[in-house]
Parts: C-alpha cells; sequence; structure tokens
C-alpha cells in the first residue's frame, strides 16, 4: 500500500468509525504533513482518493469537510450481480426494435433519467466550452475546414496525443483519426475488420449500441461472460478462441475493459495484459471502448488494453462526450495498424467531424483546466453514486443484488427473478422516471429480472426519491408474483 493510500485509509476508518461525523473538518494539508510526517502532495493526493470515495469534499478556502452519509449506507451492502453464463455459441443479432421501443418511449426531458446513457449536462463546464466555439467560428475559414478531413483538426489530435502521452502511452498523432462521437469510431472500427456473416466477441451484458451495429452489418454475435467486478472472463475467451474454425473463425472483440456499460466492471491491469496477449496470439483485433476512463474514482486512471499493445492490434475508441462535452460530438481512435483502412472508411462515409467542435475543445485543452474539471466530476459521480447505493439497500425488495463500480455512472441492478425489468420500465414511466431495462443488453434478450440505473443526474436531487418509486414498484411486482396462485397444467383461458 502507498502513503497516500495508508493516510486515506486512516482518515477513512476515523469516518467508518465515527470519530470524524459528516460536516466535520478534517485536517488541513499542513497539520496532516507535519504531524503524519509526509509530504504535502501525499496528503493532497490522499485527499483526492477520499473526495473520489465521496467520503471528504473540499469547500473554497475552507478545507476538506466529512461528506454527509444517508442513513444505512455502512450497515447493509446487497450482494454484487452473479456473473452472466450465456450460451456457448454465436447467434444473430435482433435488438433494434426492442431498443427504440424502449428508448423512444423515455424521451421526455421531465422524466427522472434513471435509463439515460448520458450524465447530467450540470456537471460540464458548457460556457466555457461555448466561448471556445465562439472563437473559432469567428476564425473559421475554408482552408479550415480541409484540414479538418480526416484524420482531422492536427491541434486536436495532438492534445489527444498528449493526453496519451499524460498516462504513459506513446501514440503516434498519426493513428488517431477523429470522429462523429465515439459510436461512429467504434463502427468504422468494425468495418474494417469484419466481412457480414463474420463473429465478433462481445461481453455479456453488452451495450446495446454494440449489438445494433452487429445487427446492422450482419455479424454473429459471441457473448462471454463476464464479472461484475473485474470484466471478461478470459478462460471462456481463450476457450472460445479455441473452439473457431476455420469455417467461422472470430474476427474481432469489442471489449468494454474500464467501468463497463452496463455493469460498470473494471478489468485488473494484469488482466488487461493477458487480454491483449491473448488475443495477440490468435490475430485477433480488440476494439476497445474506452469511453469512461476518465471517470475514475481512484487516484490514477486505468491504464486502456491499448497501454499493452505492442502489435497494433487495439484500436483505442473515446469521446469527450461523457468526460467534457456531452453534444459535440467529438470522438477519435487510435487505430493501430488498422489506422489507414479507418481513415479511408470515414472518409467515405461522413467525410469528416464537424470543424468548430473540434476547435474548439483543441482551444479548451491548450487553456488547461481539463483536469481540474474531471477532479470535480469524478468527485460529483462518486457522491451519487454513493447516494444510489444506500437507496437501492434501502428501497429495493430482498435479495436484490448491485455492482459497486469503481468509476463511471452506471450501476447494473439484479432484482428477484419474479420482477421482469420490461414491466418494471413501464411502470416506473407512468410515474415520471425512466429505467434501462436488461432484456436490451443482450442478443437473446437475457437479463430479464434487471436494470441498468443512471446515478449521474445530480440536478434538484430527485436521484434518492427516484429510487425509492422504482423500489416500490419491484416490491410490488415480487410480492404479486409470489402471491399469484400457480394454474394448473391443463388450464386453458377461454376469454
Amino acid at each position: 500500500m502507498k502513503r497516500y493510500e495508508r493516510h486515506a485509509d486512516a482518515i477513512a476508518q476515523l469516518i467508518h468509525s465515527g470519530a470524524l461525523r459528516p460536516g466535520d473538518r478534517v485536517p488541513s494539508v499542513r497539520e496532516a504533513s507535519r504531524t503524519r510526517g509526509i509530504s504535502p502532495s501525499t496528503v493532497f493526493e490522499a485527499y483526492y482518493l477520499l473526495e473520489a470515495q465521496g467520503l471528504i469534499h473540499a469547500r473554497p478556502r475552507s478545507g476538506y469537510y466529512v461528506s454527509a452519509r444517508l442513513p444505512g449506507t455502512a450497515e447493509v451492502r446487497p450482494a454484487e450481480p452473479q456473473p452472466s453464463q450465456p450460451a456457448a455459441t454465436s447467434t444473430g443479432v435482433a435488438i433494434s426494435d426492442l431498443v427504440f421501443e424502449v428508448l423512444g418511449l423515455a424521451r421526455d426531458r421531465d422524466l427522472v433519467p434513471l435509463g439515460s446513457a448520458f450524465p447530467g449536462l450540470e456537471l460540464f463546464p458548457l460556457e466555457r466550452l461555448a466561448r471556445c466555439l465562439g472563437s473559432g467560428m469567428r476564425k473559421l475559414d475554408p482552408w479550415t475546414i480541409v484540414q479538418s478531413l480526416p484524420p482531422g483538426d492536427e491541434r486536436l489530435r495532438q492534445q489527444i496525443a498528449l493526453r496519451y502521452g499524460v498516462h504513459g502511452m506513446a501514440v503516434d498523432v498519426e493513428e488517431i483519426i477523429i470522429t462523429n462521437g465515439a459510436m461512429e469510431a467504434l463502427n468504422l472500427c468494425l468495418e474494417a475488420v469484419t466481412q457480414p456473416g463474420d463473429v465478433v466477441v462481445v461481453e455479456s451484458p453488452t451495450f446495446y449500441a454494440a449489438l445494433q451495429a452487429l445487427e446492422r452489418l450482419n455479424l454473429q454475435a459471441l457473448e462471454i461472460a463476464t464479472h461484475p467486478r473485474d470484466g471478461i472472463d478470459l478462460a471462456a475467451l481463450a476457450q472460445a478462441l479455441e473452439r473457431q474454425t476455420p469455417r467461422q473463425p472470430i474476427k474481432a472483440c469489442w471489449l468494454m475493459p474500464s467501468f463497463q456499460n452496463p455493469l460498470g466492471s473494471l478489468m485488473p491491469e494484469d488482466k488487461k495484459r493477458e487480454l491483449v496477449a491473448l488475443l495477440a496470439r490468435h490475430g485477433v483485433p480488440l476494439i476497445e471502448d474506452d469511453v469512461y476512463g476518465e471517470l475514475h474514482f481512484g487516484p490514477q486512471r486505468p491504464p486502456p488494453a491499448k497501454a499493452f499493445d505492442t502489435e497494433g492490434l487495439v484500436m483505442h475508441c473515446s469521446s469527450f462526450s461523457k468526460s467534457l462535452a456531452p453534444g459535440y460530438r467529438v470522438g477519435w481512435v487510435a487505430a493501430g495498424r488498422f489506422a489507414t483502412a479507418v481513415q479511408r472508411l470515414k472518409l467515405m462515409t461522413t467525410l469528416s467531424a464537424a470543424t468548430p467542435s473540434q476547435q474548439a475543445l483543441s482551444e479548451y485543452l491548450a487553456q488547461g483546466g481539463y483536469d481540474r474539471h474531471l477532479r470535480q466530476l469524478r468527485r460529483s459521480l462518486a457522491e451519487q453514486q454513493a447516494m444510489a447505493l444506500a437507496a437501492v439497500a434501502q428501497h429495493f425488495p430482498p435479495g436484490t443484488r448491485v455492482s459497486r463500480p469503481e468509476g463511471g455512472y452506471f450501476l447494473w441492478v439484479e432484482l428477484p427473478p419474479e420482477v421482469n425489468a420490461l414491466e418494471l420500465h413501464r411502470l416506473a414511466l407512468q410515474q415520471g422516471i425512466s429505467l434501462a431495462p436488461g432484456q436490451i443488453f443482450s442478443a437473446d434478450q437475457r437479463f430479464a429480472h434487471c436494470v441498468r440505473i443512471n446515478y449521474g443526474h445530480p440536478a434538484q436531487g430527485r436521484l434518492e426519491p427516484a429510487l425509492r418509486t422504482v423500489g416500490q414498484l419491484a416490491k410490488s411486482l415480487a410480492t404479486a408474483a409470489t402471491e399469484s396462485p400457480a394454474l394448473p397444467k391443463n388450464y386453458q383461458n377461454n376469454s
């Protein structure tokens, strides 16, 4: 354990024991440095860690204070969901109709967006971004538009390459291609390495947009068991790779190793290294969806799988939509050996990402302040997660299981088997609350008693009341199912 982690652990124990109570001031950085014999930077790292865990918060020009905790947070901790057990064979995908139905019913802006895929806009520096956007528009000329054609705005690509460097990764600027959000990057990568009918590995459960991409390209999904804490089962993946045949080989893996949507799982560093080595031995490209990587609650950003790639087989896709600029639709891919193919596909399909958005983000990044914004964002999300976990523990039916992600803004909630997630979703909509039912996260619409919950909308204190309502609805469904008398086997409905 590192020194800052030891100091953070000591403060955390004081909080959990009640020696430091909600609202109490934590020892100042100077005081802690003097009494503990550690450097001020070590104290700051410890306090950043405690902030990310939602235990303390900073007050401007005042110091750090113990955050409020909901009753029951420490005492009641539901078990985590069971690891998935998908079928061992690949299957075609026909999920879009259900996804469109679910998402179409949840477009009312007055809904509490527990089913949304986006965090709350109030968490982002939109006014400053707007100023950068206005500045870029004033400087816009035809040559700027030409410069923004694939691979994209050079200044922005340099800023992205610099971010890789800050995290200890050497990524060539020429490998980076700017796209219309991460979804376009992921789709272009998939198109670059597959043909209709090919098999693609995905996690189980997986993000519904990945399934839609496979459906659009007429690809087969091979779902691999995935643990809610540490990600895809590498033994199961290795077995699938060994079972593949020359007639139907696995042509790509589309995975989210950091804060997976919907589980929130985070693959440990050694498992990411093992994953990359395993795929390299079989020559299988990895399409890495890393849109939540910056939203870690720990002191350091988890390295992506791309960090361990020596063969150019990892296509690392990300965007600013979840961490800085929702709605600007600026993403990118560091495409490795597939950079030329992806760039050509980009040019043939959507030509380029919007020039003003690219310039606005390059200007914002050049001015500095991104990391300060990220610390505030992570702190807000960690506090929201603590509140959401406490509400689930207090209000959801007995037997409920819930994930405990170390980043991002999703919880995966496994309800008692008698609760149908689609029915719960429709009942919640009647109460002004959206949910993401588990059926949309699998090619065969399993996970029928699971829901994904977005805790990333802190506005107006609506999270806890909404979760209380959803919990009551889930309890009513569970009770109704257990109290309904079983029908005789020869029963016929003649109505």
